[in-house]
């Protein structure tokens, strides 16, 4: 079995040209349906990295892809340069790659108190073997993982015991009780008033910034992936449009991330360009447009973009666009 990098010389995460594809049954047949086109990026360690995008844009089954629950259909990930998945019982990645998802009930047993739960990751024997403990170390680091998201005292629980925020914590805890590498975040405060969502990601930024974890922060909220993260992927219909600083938001040189940006309730009035209005609705992945993907819906859509598919243009070191009606 491949080893993991521990000299970090290679990117903690990378995608290279990453497609899945998914048949689907429909009145004229199967039909491909493209979740993920061609996707490539990196995540350093340590960094956290925003993935947006509207719903049905393919974020998720990206996300899915990078925990082994999805696999590609093309195209390579490699997590500290080794390629993914290694699903082995006893695979070096065990413990360092976590996931938490948008509905911390239903990844919860409900016939397990949440401190057993979230003491499974400290016990799996891929872990142990990385990692040996004894129970009364299990115990502690369980008792101090749940004081640090502000559920002291509260291990021998059940989940239907909790508020839907108190149990996105426990799914907090339970994917960096591990100390892992790397934590992927699908939508995990989307379903959570906003009160709520304040709480918890300041949790997670706490918890990011004591362990020093990377993030793959996935959302639909813009302004959530702007408080998370420092750099943001912005994709569309199953692909990435642009790649930017976060605190460059308000600069953002694609139409899409300008309409993104522009819908935002707490962006600064004034700042940035002007907003760009959506029309239309995601187009069908069964049925996507030619050439550039979002030219449907775009208001400054010239004739190339029906029939071309814009390469990547790098406006500066980090920040990268594909359009073809770049704003002089």
């Amino acid at each position: 079995m491949q080893e993991l990098d521990a000299s970090g010389a290679e990117p903690l995460l990378k995608f290279d040209r990453v497609t899945r594809v998914f048949p689907v049954r429909t009145a004229h047949g199967e039909l491909p349906l493209k979740a993920v086109n061609n996707v490539s990026f990196t995540v350093d360690r340590g960094e956290c990295v925003g993935l947006v995008g509207e719903s049905g844009c393919g974020k998720s089954t990206l996300g899915r892809m990078v925990c082994g629950l999805a696999a590609p259909t093309s195209g390579t990930i490699s997590f500290a340069g080794a390629p993914l998945p290694l699903a082995a019982p006893s695979s070096p990645v065990i413990g360092r790659l976590q996931m938490v998802f948008q509905d911390p009930f239903s990844s919860l047993n409900p016939r397990m108190t949440v401190g057993i739960s979230v003491a499974e990751g400290l016990c799996t024997r891929g872990y142990k073997k990385r990692s040996p403990m004894g129970r009364s170390e299990i115990r502690e680091r369980v008792r101090d993982i749940f004081a640090r998201v502000g559920l002291a005292g509260m291990e021998s629980r059940y989940p239907h015991e909790f508020s839907g925020g108190q149990r996105q914590r426990v799914a907090l805890a339970r994917a960096f009780v591990t100390r892992p590498d790397i934590v992927v975040c699908d939508e995990p405060v989307s379903a959570l008033d906003a009160s709520v969502q304040a709480q918890v990601l300041n949790v997670m930024r706490d918890l990011q910034e004591e362990y020093g974890q990377a993030q793959l922060f996935i959302s639909h909220n813009l302004a959530v992936v702007g408080f998370m993260c420092s750099r943001v992927l912005v994709m569309y219909l199953g692909e990435l449009v642009e790649e930017l600083a976060a605190d460059r938001l308000h600069c953002a040189a694609h139409p899409y991330t300008q309409a993104l940006y522009g819908a935002m309730p707490s962006r600064t009035p004034g700042r940035g360009k002007a907003m760009v209005v959506l029309s239309g609705e995601l187009p069908s992945p069964l049925n996507p447009p030619s050439g550039c993907p979002f030219h449907p819906r775009c208001p400054r859509a010239r004739e190339i973009c029906t029939s071309t598919a814009p390469d990547w243009t790098e406006l500066a070191p980090g920040w990268r666009v594909r359009c073809h009606c770049l704003e002089g």
